[in-house]
Formats: C-alpha cells, structure tokens, sequence
C-alpha cells in the first residue's frame, strides 16, 4: 500500500504504533509499565473505566507491540516493549531538519531585532501608565 500523499509506502505498525499513542489514557498506562509489570487490574485502577474498557485499551497497546501480555490462570500480567517506539522516533527524526531549519531562521530574525532595539532611542514617557494586555 502507498500513501497518495507520497511516495513512501504506509507503514501498518508504525502507523498502528501512533494510533496506540494518540490516546492519553493509552500513554498514561505504558508510563505505568515503565515502572514495572502490571496486571490489568493494576493498569485499569487509576482511571474511571472498566476492566473491559481497560482490556481494549490494551489490546491496542498489543497490536502496535508496545506490550507484552503473560498470562497466568486468570491472572494477565502486561509488560512494557518499547521497541517500537523506536519506528516512531525515527520516523519524526526524518521530520526534524524542518522544524530544526525554521528555528534556526526564526532565531537569526530574534536576534537582528535585538540588535536593531539597542539602537532605537528611548520613548518618551507621556505620564499615562501602560495598559496590560
């Protein structure tokens, strides 16, 4: 498959990878697992939904790879893989040189009118304080 937007071709797990992240209550369980292993009633009981509601979570996490899923009885135990995210950092790596190039642009412009401001005459004060934006 081949993105029409570019040559490059799509990249299911990369994009499935950035799905898994586009959620906040998805990033708040991998930094959870960061710490360690964590059942899913552990990774379930900060946030105010159910175990099936977690368990979907979850199984998004599974399918991007950034978890690994052990199961024991009736005991799931999920670790973090961060490897993947790896794809991420790349892929975004690529990207950097536009917005390192546009910084750079926008410090020189900060910079020449820093130098231009030590060389304006002081205003003169009218006796009116300045309003507060």
């Amino acid at each position: 498959m081949v993105n029409k937007s570019s040559d490059r071709p799509a990249d299911p797990l990369l994009d499935s990878v950035f799905h898994a992240l586009a959620d906040p209550t998805r990033r708040a369980m991998l930094n959870n697992l960061a710490a360690g292993a964590c059942t899913v009633g552990e990774l379930a009981a900060p946030f105010d939904i159910s175990l099936a509601g977690a368990s979907k979570h979850i199984q998004v996490l599974e399918r991007a790879g950034l978890i690994r899923r052990e199961v024991q009885g009736r005991v799931h135990t999920c670790s973090l893989d961060a490897r993947p995210l790896h794809m991420g950092v790349e892929w975004m790596r690529h990207y950097q040189r536009f917005w390192t190039r546009k910084l750079d642009v926008l410090e020189a412009l900060l910079e020449a009118e820093d130098g231009k401001g030590a060389t304006r005459p002081a205003r003169k004060k009218t006796g009116t304080p300045r309003r507060k934006p």
